[in-house]
């Protein structure tokens, strides 16, 4: 972890954002940054990257930006983060659980280790960030968590079993949790990405992505900043949109 350069103001809205380092995180970050949002970002493995984009963000848009190396499938570490911001006086307003890894393979090769790693990361995680975060929005009846799955966490996907399963049980959680905290004031939604032109589907071939394209009617994959737009407008959107999951994917599914 690393020590927040400054507290954050009064007036300005802060927003956490998990796998911020690259791809999807990156661009939700420069997005609520244009915005005039502070920014803590977490990451696993890439803090100087992360860190060096969080002060270009800092020094273009004025605002704070705080970076963490944490692992979010760890409970101890979430617990240590928020110690850490509650000692710097930083509270949470928007939540964005993005940080998220893939595996692909056969389910009857796949190891009790991969199979935790998946579940762990992708939907634990969510689990120990929002937990975290609510005792200061329900006090401030006042917040928003926005949850980024799949659109296999509905139709499953051949050969990702665990995937799909733990964007499934993000998106149950999703609306399972919007339910519990729409009295107090915090609105809780998903976003369901199709194909999105990241790092994650790099291992695809030219030809296997050329036959993705041809089954999405909008004829191309997703990008990065579209999705990032896409969670900034609801976040920004009315409290009474809550509980939903919603598709991105071009028409896809």
């Amino acid at each position: 972890m690393n020590t927040p350069a400054a507290d954050q103001s009064n007036t300005q809205k802060t927003v956490l954002i998990t796998g911020a380092s690259r791809g999807i995180g990156k661009c939700i970050a420069e997005i609520f940054a244009k915005n005039n949002c502070n920014l803590v970002l977490l990451c696993r493995n890439s803090l100087n990257s992360m860190r060096e984009n969080g002060r270009k963000l800092s020094e273009e848009y004025g605002i704070n930006v705080s970076c963490y190396a944490v692992d979010v499938s760890n409970s101890e570490e979430i617990s240590g983060l928020f110690q850490d911001l509650s000692n710097h006086q930083i509270s949470i307003d928007i939540l964005i659980n993005n940080a998220g890894i893939s595996h692909v393979g056969l389910l009857q090769d796949m190891t009790d280790a991969e199979w935790d790693r998946i579940i762990q990361t992708n939907l634990n995680s969510v689990f120990y960030t929002s937990r975290a975060v609510l005792p200061s929005m329900i006090a401030a009846k006042s917040g928003r968590i926005i949850n980024i799955s799949s659109v296999w966490g509905d139709t499953g996907a051949s050969m990702e079993v665990a995937y799909s399963a733990s964007k499934g049980g993000v998106n149950a959680f999703t609306k399972a949790l919007a339910k519990e905290l729409a009295p107090s004031g915090i609105s809780v939604n998903a976003v369901a990405c199709g194909f999105i032109d990241t790092e994650m589907n790099a291992h695809l071939s030219k030809p296997e992505r050329d036959i993705l394209f041809e089954e999405i009617p909008a004829g191309r994959p997703g990008t990065a900043k579209e999705v990032a737009e896409f969670v900034y407008e609801i976040a920004v959107s009315s409290k009474y949109l809550t509980g939903q999951v919603i598709t991105f994917d071009g028409g896809w599914t």
